[in-house]
This record gives C-alpha cells, sequence and structure tokens, in this order.
C-alpha cells in the first residue's frame, strides 16, 4: 500500500520545524495481531527513523494526550480528542471530504496556527 500523496512530503516538513514531536496513532484489527507488525514496518519504509519507538496503536484515541491529531475519521475516539482534530482526508462513511482535504490542507493550518 502507498502512503497518500503528499504525507511523505508533508511529515518531512513539519519534522524538520522541530516545533513538533510527532508521533503516529494507529488501530489494528485486534483479532489480527500480525497487522500490527506490518503497520509498524510499512511506516519505517516510508518514514524511515522519524517514528522510532513513536507508534502507539490504541483503540481509544481520546485517552492520548496531545495538542493536535490529524485523522481521517472520528471513530476510536478520535472524534473526542482533547486537542485540536484536525479531521482530515476522504470521509467513505459520507462519500464527501472532511475538512482538511489533503496534506496541503494540514500545512496551511500549521502555517496559520502552529
Amino acid at each position: 500500500m502507498e502512503s497518500i500523496p503528499g504525507a511523505k512530503e508533508a511529515i518531512h516538513q513539519l519534522h524538520l520545524s522541530n516545533k513538533y514531536d510527532l508521533f503516529i496513532l494507529t488501530t489494528a484489527p485486534w483479532d489480527n495481531p500480525s497487522a500490527w507488525m506490518h503497520k509498524r514496518l510499512w511506516i519505517e519504509k516510508h518514514f524511515g527513523v522519524i517514528f522510532f519507538k513513536k507508534v502507539i496503536i490504541p483503540h481509544r484515541k481520546d485517552l492520548l494526550i496531545g495538542d493536535y491529531l490529524i485523522d481521517d475519521r472520528t471513530a476510536n475516539g478520535a472524534g473526542n480528542f482533547k486537542g485540536t482534530h484536525l479531521h482530515f482526508g476522504w470521509d467513505y462513511i459520507n462519500s464527501r471530504f472532511n475538512k482538511y482535504r489533503d496534506w496541503t490542507a494540514v500545512l496551511n493550518y500549521f502555517e496559520k496556527n502552529g
């Protein structure tokens, strides 16, 4: 699986700004433990060492502490995240784009607010 267009460049830009401590929060199927390993290997393949020991696989994103959460869904607690949730990408349930359509929109948000 390839990354979303613009994702690698945006993550590298945020990382190189030295303004943010970046982590990956992702969920994985509980009944498929190998999916957890595959996610971690995919992240390393696409982002190198940026997320070394910075991958968290919760099923309740609202329990985590952070300033921002970039997520395409509100499920698994993302909609109740205590920081700012940047609702990102395509909404497969409602067949429309979320508020932050793509990585350019996310980077624009951080340029104005970060």
